[in-house]
């Protein structure tokens, strides 16, 4: 009795031993299936090119995870601020990014209380923006818009990093506007039936809600000072000099000398594992041509864009990825 007793203990803590020892393989000895890993990444509201580029990059990378066991979806937000709260806080895992706005959140400058930390991923399109009018509305200079209502993004998204310095670069009071805040297709619909006399809209180009607004009004562009233009340039390091082509949206014939006031740029958490970050990049990478199927912003995923510095440290498995394929700079290592 007493050995049989001895014999059936001895029994079931060898079972158990093998239960929990071999976390990787089942009972029978088959591998074990990993868990699946549920991967976010935020975009912003509909209407502009985030909100588009958002959705592409996270179906590219579900459409081609291979044996990966996670599930990608995109998010709609209200744009740069809310993503890189919500990266820091652990709700999101990716993000696109104003790279204007990541630069002062990044050192805690400006309204940002305190750093946030996060890390890019890939530098991605021009955020070509400025300030669309209609040509009866009077407003043909910056100058012009002292006084009147104007719309400057989303409430909570951040604009004003980098539309109050142009404003004020060409001499216009920001008090001296009233600032009013709206999604791009919602800013759409105020400069059509008049409640706003200027809209800030903008993105990768070309932009949706921008070609919304042409296809059903006379619009004008309001144009910069090529001085101020160049001094903005020169001040900031996320201001670079962009040029929207004549012809990009109707009614515009002339090349509209802009700015990219920040590009979108993807961004994750320092927290994130590097094999993750890694993972992610080289199927946004190597199926680059998906997303450019989806919106031509795209087109800026290649081996001289990706890598551009932007002020944001770039993430381990990112920069993992990039020297792989040979296109990380030999002078940052």
């Amino acid at each position: 009795m007493f050995y049989r007793l001895c014999m059936g203990l001895s029994a079931l803590i060898l079972l158990a031993a093998c239960n929990q020892g071999g976390g990787d393989t089942t009972a029978e000895g088959a591998p074990k299936k990993k868990e699946r890993r549920f991967l976010s990444v935020g975009a912003a509201p509909p209407g502009g090119a985030f909100f588009a580029v958002g959705s592409a990059l996270a179906k590219v990378a579900e459409d081609n995870k291979g044996d990966l066991n996670w599930q990608v979806n995109s998010e709609s937000t209200k744009g740069t601020q809310e993503n890189i709260r919500r990266l820091v806080d652990g709700g999101l895992d990716f993000a696109l990014a104003n790279a204007a706005i990541s630069y002062f959140a990044l050192r805690g400058e400006g309204a940002w209380q305190k750093p946030h930390e996060i890390s890019a991923v890939m530098t991605l399109a021009p955020n070509v923006a400025t300030f669309i009018t209609t040509k009866s509305s009077g407003v043909n200079s910056f100058a012009d818009l002292a006084g009147k209502r104007v719309t400057v993004g989303p409430d909570g998204a951040g604009f004003h990093y980098f539309v109050r310095p142009i404003v004020e670069a060409h001499g216009v009071n920001w008090d001296d506007l009233t600032v009013l805040h709206n999604t791009q297709t919602g800013s759409v619909d105020m400069l059509k039936d008049s409640s706003a006399s200027a809209v800030f809209l903008g993105g990768a180009v070309p932009t949706s809600s921008i070609s919304q607004a042409s296809a059903s009004m006379d619009i004008a562009m309001v144009p910069f000072d090529p001085a101020v233009r160049q001094k903005l340039i020169d001040d900031y390091p996320f201001f670079f000099p962009a040029t929207i082509p004549a012809g990009t949206y109707r009614g515009i014939d002339e090349p509209y000398e802009g700015l990219n006031v920040g590009s979108m740029h993807l961004i994750t958490s320092p927290k994130i594992d590097e094999d993750t970050v890694y993972e992610f990049t080289k199927r946004i990478y190597e199926f680059r041509d998906q997303v450019v199927e989806q919106h031509p912003a795209g087109k800026a995923i290649n081996p001289k864009n990706v890598i551009r510095d932007t002020g944001i440290p770039f993430h381990p498995g990112a920069v993992r990825y990039y020297k792989e394929i040979g296109i990380w700079p030999a002078s940052t290592e």
